[in-house]
């Protein structure tokens, strides 16, 4: 280890990766408005900016995409094998961690509060809540009892087996840490196969009104995480095969399962009140 980094403290070298993901960020944001709202400059624009939509969007989430790979590896990479996150840094990167958590809860809370203002009291909405009732007349509805319940099942099973994971490393079992994250990954994928069947098979769409504009953007976004969190895992997999997580450092392994017990616990949110009571 070099002269500079005898410390607890992590000095990171000069990186690349912030700005190539403020450039991908801009790319993603200026082909979303032109590609949405071709209307933004005038009549006449709109082919043309949504063709320049679609040309900002693709290299803006090709762009994002690599800077999300380079960036997490040059990370593993200064924690794993150069040896810079000490104690202190491991600390951080938790209290990181937990505030990224804290701000994703309320990302959600966005979502069901748009839900719980709309069902509770409908008859303010009469436009997009027809006939004055939740859920609003012609909706048919999920049964909750159905394909929710049992992706609730395949999440509360997942949240065991990456906590089986988690006891593993602890005790130094690297079979159980590696055959756990399987076990998980499996039903993750499982969850996200599920939910897409659930959605080609809906009496609503996202468009027309709020019901199935707060449920595809409450459960919608939730899936979303669930394969991101999956991402995760898989990436926590390879590692551990490698040897990469130890009993008194696998902070990387630590973040993906908190992750996905946020996963879970905001599923049972969904399922209770969005599915159950909700419909």
């Amino acid at each position: 280890m070099s002269a500079e980094h005898a410390h607890d403290y992590h000095l990171v070298d000069p990186s690349p990766w912030p700005i190539v993901g403020t450039i991908a960020a801009g790319l993603l944001t200026f082909g979303a408005v032109f590609f949405m709202h071709p209307e933004v400059l005038g009549e006449g624009m709109e082919p043309l900016l949504t063709s320049l939509g679609v040309w900002l969007l693709a290299p803006g989430a090709l762009l994002l995409l690599l800077m999300f790979v380079f960036w997490w590896r040059d990370v593993i990479r200064e924690g794993e094998h150069d040896g810079y996150h000490k104690p202190v840094v491991q600390l951080g990167l938790r209290y990181g961690m937990a505030l990224f958590i804290c701000s994703e809860v309320m990302f959600f809370v966005a979502f069901f509060w748009a839900f719980f203002d709309a069902s509770l009291f409908p008859k303010e909405f009469p436009v997009d809540v027809p006939g004055g009732i939740w859920p609003p007349e012609g909706i048919e509805t999920f049964d909750a009892f159905g394909l929710p319940l049992m992706n609730t099942v395949i999440l509360l099973l997942s949240g065991v087996t990456v906590t089986w994971a988690h006891h593993g490393l602890r005790e130094g079992n690297r079979n159980t840490l590696v055959n756990g994250l399987a076990i998980t990954i499996v039903l993750g994928a499982l969850f996200t196969a599920l939910q897409a069947y659930e959605y080609s098979h809906a009496g609503f769409a996202f468009a027309g009104e709020i019901y199935g504009s707060t449920f595809y953007m409450a459960t919608g976004f939730h899936g979303f995480h669930v394969i991101v969190g999956t991402i995760f895992l898989t990436v926590c997999f390879f590692r551990a095969r490698a040897g990469h997580f130890k009993p008194e450092h696998h902070f990387g392994f630590e973040a993906a399962a908190w992750y996905w017990h946020f996963v879970d616990v905001v599923w049972l949110f969904l399922f209770v009140c969005v599915y159950w009571w909700g419909g």
